[in-house]
């Protein structure tokens, strides 16, 4: 028991808390909105799904256009100015949602909100690796998932409760609550140092994206990625529609659909990132899609033959398996990133990386909302195929991952107390 308990401590310095406590705040707005963000596009605004999952692949597309600049900005500026900046931006895109009568209001301001996306992700990974040690990276970003995930799994549950009906003012709600829980992380932000590069992590090579893409393991790295939010993190938000429209599944039972998945990441993401400490990195990587194929054929099952009580039952046992796959991409995955990157590239690295989920979050949501008006039960089987895929592409990859990287570091033995009166 002593040393169950253990594994949810990750061992982290002070600032890196504080921005995990930011993160928790940020992504209980997030949890509000973005299991809601369809529902309120096509039933209170009348818009159509494939109309809807163009909206939210809107943001992902600018996310891929605004990257390109973002990471320059933060190897030049930090990541500390970067993230704030990013933040607000989100905070102004999400909060006058409110406002949204035609289909181009939304469009433009999910293209704000993916801008500022673009500048969160890289700044706040970059800020990350800079704060921890490197044999604690691949527990931080374990930890970034579990603050993240509480907060979403949270979020969604009081989304879910506020969003009971379709009447525009409940999600007036939902967005401006959003709205401030971005701008409470800027103040967070505050309070955290920027250590820089350590002068041993200088380099006189000029800094530019070539040197990115001439890294062969970094672009496998990113097709693999773009493989797994494509058929994986992208087709989420349309389970909640799905589920809806095929089984009449309530605003709040698909807001315990996203508690479920979030609750049992929190509860487990650290434990296993202990656990896999020592094991072969890739093969605990290609484990995260085979759940995911997994989880997707149970959505199908739940809504092509049960009723409305067994869908939701069905379902939330899928997000449940769908979020134990998660909790090997950040120790896994995340991580790989951040150590192969050199340090003074590293804005460009993650920034070039968050590319990967921008793109597929575009591809993903735009082609799945048009098969999932067109023919609903095809998409899920589709999406479990290319889960499948990816994983024999991960365990394939290892042979190219340097020998010292290939497995995940072991935390330092605990020293025994020596007894000094002796």
């Amino acid at each position: 028991m002593r040393a169950w308990l253990r594994s949810f401590d990750p061992d982290l310095p002070r600032d890196v808390w504080l921005l995990q406590v930011g993160g928790v705040m940020n992504s209980f707005g997030n949890g509000i909105v973005l299991p809601f963000l369809v529902i309120y596009l096509h039933n209170v605004r009348g818009f159509g799904l494939g109309t809807a999952g163009l909206v939210v692949a809107t943001s992902a597309a600018t996310l891929v256009v605004a990257g390109v600049l973002a990471g320059p900005l933060v190897d030049r500026l930090g990541p500390r100015l970067v993230l704030a900046t990013g933040l607000a931006m989100q905070s102004v895109g999400f909060g006058l949602f409110p406002l949204v009568r035609q289909p181009w209001h939304a469009f433009a301001l999910i293209a704000i909100e993916g801008a500022g996306s673009a500048g969160f992700w890289p700044s706040q990974s970059t800020l990350i690796a800079r704060l921890t040690p490197p044999e604690r990276r691949h527990a931080a970003f374990a930890q970034q998932r579990v603050t993240m995930n509480l907060g979403i799994g949270l979020g969604a549950f009081a989304g879910g409760l506020i969003a009971a009906d379709t009447r525009a003012s409940s999600f007036t709600v939902l967005f401006i609550v959003d709205a401030v829980t971005f701008l409470a992380y800027v103040a967070v932000v505050a309070f955290v140092s920027d250590p820089g590069i350590a002068p041993e992590d200088r380099s006189d090579t000029p800094a530019s994206y070539r040197a990115v893409v001439r890294d062969g393991l970094f672009v496998r790295l990113w097709a693999l990625n773009f493989l797994f939010v494509t058929a994986g993190y992208s087709l989420f938000n349309l389970v909640p529609p799905f589920a809806r429209d095929q089984s009449h599944v309530s605003g709040t039972e698909i807001g315990v659909f996203f508690f479920v998945n979030t609750f049992l990441i929190v509860v487990i993401q650290l434990p296993i990132s202990r656990a896999i400490e020592g094991r072969r990195r890739m093969r605990a990587l290609a484990l995260m899609p085979v759940l995911w194929a997994v989880a997707w054929l149970l959505v199908d099952v739940g809504g092509a033959w049960l009723d409305t009580t067994g869908t939701f039952l069905v379902i939330s046992v899928a997000l449940a398996v769908f979020g134990i796959g998660e909790c090997f991409h950040g120790p896994a995955h995340q991580a790989l990133v951040a150590e192969i990157a050199p340090a003074h590239l590293r804005g460009r690295y993650m920034s070039a990386h968050s590319l990967s989920w921008g793109l597929a979050g575009t591809v993903g949501p735009a082609a799945g909302g048009f098969i999932l008006a067109a023919s609903p039960f095809t998409l899920w089987p589709l999406a479990a195929g290319v889960c499948a895929a990816a994983a024999a592409a991960a365990v394939a990859l290892e042979e190219r991952v340097p020998e010292a990287l290939r497995r995940i570091p072991r935390r330092a033995p605990e020293l025994p107390v020596l007894d000094v009166a002796a």
